[in-house]
């Protein structure tokens, strides 16, 4: 595992977003862990995470896209953040646009913010955590309404590793629909690798209680892999 991988994990623990106990996800799912991005709150961590997101980026594209993409509302810092890193990481100067949640009919009007998408660019998608695909399934239309873009991917913070609407992850079930990769930061297995009994900022969050939790919620709701 490379080593902004381990350091993800940790800063997600330290700064309060990765939680471990008893949680209801909007699916209606009892699970022993949750990820609550709201606790982002300072530059300092939006900082960090641009960077993350950017690394994670560059492993996996290596510079095949032109347009970074916010879904509303919780895309939109991440697309900024990230934007910024790679030009300061990197060395790439990508264009970034964000969509309103309602169409704004005066001033500039229109549902997208920032760079005006123009036919053949490489759209690269920013999520925080996709759980059933919906937010991407509703602004993919809107993406493709304004040019003939190609979509180069999908990047999330953090792989939940359970089934979509079927038996494979929502990532893998986007992929396919979309004909586009997708892929993570981290994914729960290297969650559970990097903190299963190891002390991190004074405490172990994965202890064997709790990973009995986490593998039998997996046991239940975990995804189908893929062949090969």
């Amino acid at each position: 595992m490379q080593d902004y991988k381990r350091d993800f994990v940790q800063f997600l623990v330290s700064s309060g977003v990765l939680q471990f106990g008893e949680f209801t996800t909007k699916s209606g799912r009892e699970t022993p862990y949750f990820l609550n991005t709201g606790r982002y709150r300072t530059g300092e961590q939006m900082n960090r995470l641009g960077t993350y997101y950017a690394r994670a980026i560059e492993d996996r594209l290596a510079g095949e896209y032109d347009v970074l993409f916010g879904p509303a509302y919780k895309g939109i810092p991440l697309v900024v953040a990230t934007s910024m890193c790679l030009a300061r990481e990197f060395a790439r100067n990508v264009a970034y646009c964000f969509n309103r949640k309602e169409e704004k009919d005066h001033g500039e009007g229109g549902v997208l913010v920032g760079h005006a998408l123009a036919e053949g660019e490489r759209v690269l998608i920013v999520e925080d955590v996709t759980t059933a695909g919906t937010s991407i399934r509703e602004t993919v239309p809107i993406l493709r309404s304004k040019a003939a873009i190609e979509l180069a991917g999908l990047v999330v913070s953090v792989d939940r590793m359970e089934r979509g609407k079927g038996e494979t992850t929502a990532l893998d079930e986007l992929a396919g629909e979309f004909a586009m990769p997708t892929f993570s930061i981290v994914n729960l297995d290297e969650i559970v690798a990097c903190l299963h009994g190891r002390e991190v900022a004074g405490k172990v969050w994965i202890d064997d209680a709790t990973l009995g939790r986490i593998q039998s919620y997996r046991e239940r709701y975990g995804a189908r892999q893929p062949a090969g």
